[in-house]
């Protein structure tokens, strides 16, 4: 594909609140696909929030809503990207089930567990980095505090990611920490990222949203601003190569040495 047009569906998650959290989901992939999106991104445990208490009993639904998800990507022929949690023993994985027409292109376990607001006391981290063959090009996932970890990102542009979408819930004040992660990784990968954060009060924490669209050069292609929203852009994959014959970064890597 040449080119697609890449959504994020930013909104405030409802903490234990599946059912809130899917209405608004199924009506927001139907705005996308009618703006002509191809690929969507959805927050970091969008159906269930961080409801820590019942965590385990709501990841006894996620099965069912990755069936719905299934149906809506074959239904819209979209390519959806969002995590949730699935169960795992007495803990639970947040694991991206990437949809795409209908069908399950992969599954991904998030690898770095944010251990200041205790994630992996209630998380099992994932052991699998994942670029999937989709219907739009090769797509790679990280969640979140993923990317804070560019050996990461860059296995995933290594092994020909040419997006990497990024589902979330990074809070205030660390603003401009996502703001430049997230060029970075455009940038030193020479790809496009599509982030999506989620927004409003949870608990303690404020989650700001500014959910972004990147180019390969750092350009921003699309941003939201701090309430519920979705934005829409168009990724050209020609523009992309002929940066990359421009300055061929991965032409001149020496990774023996490092």
């Amino acid at each position: 594909m040449s080119s697609l047009r890449a959504a994020a569906i930013q909104f405030n998650v409802r903490q234990g609140a599946v059912d809130a959290n899917l209405a608004h989901v199924r009506e927001a992939l139907r705005r996308a696909a009618a703006q002509g999106a191809n690929l969507v991104v959805l927050p970091e445990m969008w159906s269930s929030g961080f409801a820590y208490k019942s965590l385990n009993e709501l990841a006894q639904r996620t099965a069912g809503i990755v069936e719905e998800l299934l149906a809506l990507s074959r239904d819209l022929k979209l390519v959806i990207v969002g995590s949730m949690p699935e169960p795992n023993g007495d803990k639970v994985f947040n694991t991206v089930f990437l949809a795409d027409n209908g069908t399950l292109a992969g599954v991904y376990r998030k690898i770095h567990l944010f251990s200041l607001l205790g994630e992996d006391r209630a998380f099992s981290g994932g052991n699998r980095w994942l670029v999937a063959e989709t219907s739009v090009g090769k797509v790679g996932v990280i969640i979140c505090y993923d990317l804070r970890f560019p050996e990461l990102s860059r296995r995933l542009a290594v092994e020909g990611a040419q997006v990497i979408c990024i589902p979330a819930q990074w809070p205030r004040p660390r603003e401009e920490h996502w703001r430049t992660l997230l060029r970075a990784r455009a940038i030193e990968n020479q790809l496009f990222v599509v982030a999506c954060n989620a927004c409003g009060p949870i608990g303690k924490l404020e989650l700001f949203g500014m959910s972004m669209v990147i180019d390969p050069k750092g350009e921003v292609l699309a941003e939201a601003g701090d309430g519920e929203s979705e934005i829409v852009a168009d990724l050209d994959m020609q523009a992309m190569a002929d940066w990359r014959a421009q300055i061929p970064c991965f032409n001149d890597r020496r990774p023996e040495y490092y």
